[in-house]
Parts: structure tokens; sequence; C-alpha cells
């Protein structure tokens, strides 16, 4: 496991962090009806692991569901950063940064899994392909 330290923002720079992670081991998709919408490709780290930088004061969160997360977007540029949450499958409590918006890593060269969120499919884990969008 490679711990690195990659910077992060959203489009218009108003809000910037930094997240140790190991890209190395797989980053995720999600096919809840939030993930599905704004491509979402994430890596789950623990919440010391993450440092909002500047800009909370530009962040405004959304919760929907099960309330298990909430996901932080900047409200000037609309770019999704992070989210925050609780689920005992990843360990408790967690951030889920965006990797597209770290700004030294090419996503074109991760790993990708893929978790079931729009069944809350959480205990099914991850695979390598997608799960169905709108299977029953």
């Amino acid at each position: 496991m490679t711990m690195t330290k990659h910077p992060g923002s959203c489009h218009c720079g108003a809000v910037r962090y930094q997240v140790e992670v190991d890209l190395d081991a797989p980053v995720a998709r999600c096919n809840c009806t939030v993930c599905i919408r704004v491509a979402g490709t994430t890596q789950v780290v623990k919440p010391a692991a993450f440092t909002l930088l500047q800009g909370e004061a530009d962040l405004t969160a959304y919760e929907w569901g099960g309330r298990i997360g909430q996901r932080y977007f900047c409200k000037h540029c609309g770019v999704t950063c992070f989210g925050r949450g609780h689920l005992e499958v990843l360990g408790g409590d967690y951030v889920s940064v965006a990797v597209n918006t770290l700004e030294d890593v090419d996503v074109n060269t991760l790993k990708v899994v893929h978790w079931d969120g729009r069944h809350d499919n959480w205990t099914g884990g991850v695979r390598d392909t997608p799960w169905p969008i709108f299977a029953a």
C-alpha cells in the first residue's frame, strides 16, 4: 500500500483539499441515483487522511435516502468534491473523495470496481463489472 498526498479542488478553485490515499488500490463507481448522474468515481479514506484546505463556506451539502452520507459540492461551480458519512461496511466514518477532482491524477489509469448503491446492496461488496443500473 502506497499512501500519497494528492491535492484536489473544485473547478473554480474556491474549494481546495488534500487527501492521503493509495491509488494503486481500486477506485469505485456506484450505480446509485446520484453517482450515475455525476459519473462519480471515488476513493474512500478515513477522515484523518482528508484535509479541507480552503472553501468550507463555499460548500453546499446534499443528503438523501438512507441518510448515511452527505455529498459536498461547490456552490459556485457545482462540482461534487467529496462526501462524508458512516457506513459499517466501509469501517465506520469515511470521506469519499471524487478522484476526478484530484489535480495530479489521470483517472484513466486507475483500476475501477463497482458498488450496487442503487439497491442499497452495500453488503454485496464490489465487483469488477458494473452492476445493472435499472435492475429490479
